[in-house]
């Protein structure tokens, strides 16, 4: 048996990497199972959110990344949407992520997932709390109230025999078809929409070339009346030639038996010669499993929820996923978090992605389906040409109210008959359970640059009766804690509160101009004790 590990992560994408990198930083032993040797050259979930960038920010990468960027740095993040085929009359260029930039301390960021994998594991192997078993596939595990066992193997299948690994906690970061959401038993549910889209990786000067008849974009989104909403969708993997692109497909479809550059010519609305990579498939559906935790065991990313890449969803939460958990195991761990603290995890990103993939994705797909079945530039050019601009104005209402946040958490001082949800709206004012926007401080500086890796007092003009009373009971709960003093009074009046806690992940737990009732119950709350 190897040497016992704090947590076990099983996985090694994106996301438990991510884990990995997070808990190395806050001094946690962990080993992570991955049985790909290296990241898979697929391009998958390219569009970094501004709130994902973020995360890089204060894992010390966002640098990094950023020069890790294929696409030359001028070329806009975003995309264009056309009627029928890429020659279509009709396109529109709808308002994306760019609607709330000022909302968040990072620009976001577009690269191949797998140049994002690169960054993260260099990073991982500079952690002297992380190893990393590369070329090692988990094969059962099981739970006490002690801890819980993982049983793994060489993945090559040429032997090399069986490992345990013994840990306090084990997530589980290994994708749709996750070995420990099975070994657990938990379910999913969720919406099946019976349809085979392929992925294809191809290069095409051809198609560069005709995509200059619209304003340089990442993304180019073909929506075709007779595909009941479904996307036949392009994406650069850089500039020049090189693309990946998704389209439902019959479901009988194989790589050998279908004219994929008859399609993407049908598409493209002439002959665009495509030299193909890597052609692949997936199924259209949205699946969120009944809960994130039992016992011992986590499930995070796609193990947890898996859907459509539409809207550069998927990647994203599972990112918010461990960065919401990695701090709580942390904390339990270090002694001054609570079990209720671990359990606040699955309570609180649950509703999130259950609302993400019914509200913002399946149903999206369901509304575009009835749009084009309503609007016909053949039968009602002038209906369809109103319609087509309204529906590119309600982009910026998509993007604006894609808010996720944890009012309803059991660890968030929020409002009554506050819930945990994907929908709200964004603002630059505090508010208990939101993420907090970044302001600038009398210093100079961003409060951003001023959080704590623990829980952050923002305190403009306030009491000090009030401060004491919570520097004073962080201390005593054992709780990481900073007080960021400030006379400016700028944020205070953005914020619209002379105090704000902050918890590790950015998320704001109370607000308030004055003392709090009891300072110490309130921390104990927001650490699930």
């Amino acid at each position: 048996m190897s040497e016992r590990q704090q947590v076990v992560i099983v996985g090694g994408g994106p996301v438990g990497v991510g884990l990995a990198v997070d808990l190395g930083l806050r001094g946690i032993t962990c080993t992570l199972v991955e049985r790909r040797i290296e990241p898979q050259r697929i391009p998958k979930g390219q569009n970094l959110t501004q709130r994902t960038m973020e995360h890089f920010y204060f894992w010390g990468l966002e640098p990094e990344l950023r020069a890790a960027r294929v696409m030359p740095p001028e070329t806009t993040i975003g995309g264009v949407t056309v009627y029928e085929n890429l020659m279509g009359e009709y396109w529109m260029i709808p308002p994306q992520r760019e609607a709330v930039r000022d909302y968040y301390y990072q620009a976001n960021e577009r690269l191949p997932q797998y140049e994002m994998e690169y960054v993260l594991r260099r990073k991982m192997a500079e952690l002297p709390t992380v190893t990393a078993k590369l070329g090692w596939r988990a094969e059962a595990l099981e739970q006490d109230e002690h801890g819980v066992r993982v049983v793994i193997s060489k993945s090559d299948g040429n032997g090399g025999g069986q490992e345990e690994l013994e840990a306090d906690y084990v997530v589980g970061c290994d994708g749709a078809h996750s070995t420990v959401r099975d070994a657990i038993g938990i379910e999913r549910s969720g919406s099946d929409f019976d349809q085979i889209m392929v992925l294809a990786v191809f290069r095409s000067k051809d198609l560069h070339e005709l995509l200059k008849r619209f304003p340089e974009r990442s993304t180019y989104r073909v929506m075709h009346p007779d595909l009941k909403g479904y996307w036949q969708f392009f994406g650069r993997i850089d500039v020049g030639e090189g693309f990946f692109f998704h389209a439902p497909v019959p479901a009988n479809t194989t790589r050998d038996n279908y004219d994929f550059q008859g399609l993407i010519n049908q598409i493209a609305g002439q002959e665009v010669h495509c030299d193909f990579d890597y052609v692949g498939f997936w199924d259209l559906r949205v699946a969120v499993a009944e809960q994130y935790q039992l016992g011992r065991v986590f499930i995070a990313g796609d193990a947890a929820h898996s859907h459509p890449p539409y809207g550069g969803f998927g990647l994203n939460n599972g990112l918010e996923d461990i960065r919401n958990l990695g701090w709580k195991l942390a904390a339990r761990l270090q002694g001054w978090g609570g079990e209720a603290l671990l359990e606040s995890y699955s309570d609180e990103r649950r509703p999130i992605f259950k609302e993400t993939g019914e509200d913002f994705i399946a149903s999206r797909i369901e509304r575009e389906g009835a749009f084009f079945d309503r609007y016909n530039p053949q039968k009602d050019k002038a209906a369809f040409e109103k319609a087509w601009k309204e529906l590119e104005n309600s982009g910026r209402d998509f993007v604006m109210t894609y808010e996720p946040n944890f009012e309803g958490s059991s660890v968030i001082d929020g409002p009554p008959g506050g819930v945990c949800s994907a929908h709200g709206n964004h603002t630059y004012t505090a508010r208990a359970g939101h993420h907090l926007p970044p302001h600038s401080l009398s210093s100079g500086k961003d409060v951003f640059e001023e959080l704590l890796d623990g829980f952050t007092l923002l305190a403009f003009d306030a009491d000090d009766e009030a401060v004491n009373a919570f520097e004073a009971a962080a201390a005593e709960l054992t709780i990481p804690f900073k007080t960021v003093r400030d006379t400016y009074a700028d944020p205070r009046t953005q914020y619209e509160a002379k105090m704000i806690l902050v918890r590790p992940d950015q998320y704001v737990v109370w607000i308030g101009d004055t003392l709090p009732a009891d300072a110490k119950a309130l921390l104990q709350k927001a650490v699930g004790k």
